[in-house]
């Protein structure tokens, strides 16, 4: 995905370290992937005040591991890229933390990166996924805040503290920097955010990537939603999911697509005032111009690249955020729908550290929960691409490392 996420005004000094690496040296082993589906299985957030910075590695929270097992993704596309090794962990460097990983989610952009089509550069060998929550177990010298025993989460771009995205803040991690699929990250502490306290590691996994890029496209435009508007969201996807709860709890009404009537169910359940089947209904922005009484909705948070119906459901002045394209099409678009309703459109990258921080606190102070769907164990990760590609699940697929 391109373009630029939002800001907050809270601004953060961004550090200027090497990016993470994994801890792993020369791998030992290298296993088969197990292919067969698994069974179905006050808090803080931004750091406003930091402890003196460390002058050498403190003891850590449990015995440091000797060995550690990390996914690789070799040359070519599929799941046949996907590698299991075992390798010896390195140590946190200056400024950086070990984070014994606890759970990982995947979202579309793993199929991206899995399938050789992500926009952005990925490094050979790479220990993908973006998005993880973990244990802090041992911390380099010049660490500020974390300390062993914390339960934190990464951005998935790890310099992007605050402001606007530019180039030298793309690296990622699960694309040009090693990921999350491992059972031991070594990561910048600039990287790192608590976990809401009344979230399970499997719940935090899911925040990086679906959960911050719905957050700014909510409100990273400086606007943001206001209580009394209308927000659509488009498909059921994990953004979509995540968009939904949170305009909800900001107070705007909620229009759904979807097309699914068991899907249609559990959006409601989850906040939607309205849904529409875009199976029985085709031409659904007709829809969403009639539950408006024709004046269209405020905001659409666009997940399936159809800008033209969004922009056809847009009331004048709104604001299309334009998340990706689910199906891989970009059908093309005539700009007089653009000066028709003095529309904004603003393509979503995620989002900075400062955005996340302020998620967490809203995710608390509402007492929001991620919609997991299921739950894969670490030695099953190729089952969890498999599912989560083909199975059009309603809530994250998350695989279990520890």
């Amino acid at each position: 995905m391109t373009g630029v996420g939002g800001t907050v005004e809270a601004h953060t000094e961004r550090l200027t370290t090497g990016g993470p690496t994994m801890p792993a040296t020369a791998p030992a082993t290298t296993a088969a992937v197990p292919t067969a589906p698994a069974t179905t299985a006050a808090v803080p957030t931004a750091v406003t005040a930091v402890p003196p910075a460390a002058t050498a590695v403190p003891t850590t929270a449990a015995a440091y591991p000797t060995a550690v097992r990390s996914y690789h993704l070799g040359a070519g596309s599929g799941l046949d890229r996907l590698s299991l090794r075992t390798a010896r962990p390195r140590t946190p460097g200056p400024g950086e933390v070990a984070v014994a990983v606890r759970a990982v989610s995947l979202s579309f952009r793993e199929l991206l990166v899995l399938r050789g089509q992500y926009v952005l550069p990925v490094k050979a060998d790479l220990v993908p996924v973006s998005d993880g929550a973990g244990e802090v177990v041992a911390v380099g010298p010049g660490v500020r805040w974390a300390r062993p025993g914390d339960r934190v989460t990464a951005t998935l771009f790890p310099y992007w503290r605050d402001g606007r995205l530019a180039a030298d803040l793309l690296p990622q991690l699960g694309g040009s920097l090693d990921g999350m699929l491992t059972e031991l990250a070594v990561l910048p502490e600039q990287a790192l955010l608590p976990v809401p306290a009344h979230l399970s590691y499997q719940e935090a996994a899911t925040l990086p990537c679906v959960g911050l890029t719905a957050w700014n496209a909510l409100t990273g435009d400086g606007r943001g939603v206001r209580p009394g508007e209308t927000v659509l969201t488009t498909g059921s996807g994990g953004v979509s999911l995540f968009a939904l709860q949170y305009a909800h709890a900001l107070g705007a009404r909620v229009i759904a697509t979807t097309g699914s009537p068991a899907k249609e169910r559990r959006l409601r359940e989850l906040g939607a005032d309205a849904v529409v089947n875009y199976r029985d209904r085709p031409d659904w922005h007709t829809a969403v111009r009639e539950l408006t009484g024709g004046r269209g909705v405020d905001r659409v948070v666009d997940t399936a690249g159809s800008l033209e119906q969004s922009l056809k459901s847009l009331a004048v002045d709104g604001h299309l955020a334009l998340v990706g394209s689910v199906s891989g099409d970009w059908p093309p678009l005539d700009p007089r729908l653009l000066f028709g309703v003095a529309a904004t459109v603003r393509a979503v990258a995620v989002g900075s550290h400062a955005q996340f921080a302020a998620m967490n606190e809203f995710l608390a102070e509402h007492a929001l929960r991620p919609v997991v769907d299921r739950v894969f164990p670490f030695e099953e990760a190729a089952a969890a691409y498999d599912y989560y590609e083909r199975a059009e699940p309603l809530g994250k697929v998350v695989i279990a490392v520890g």
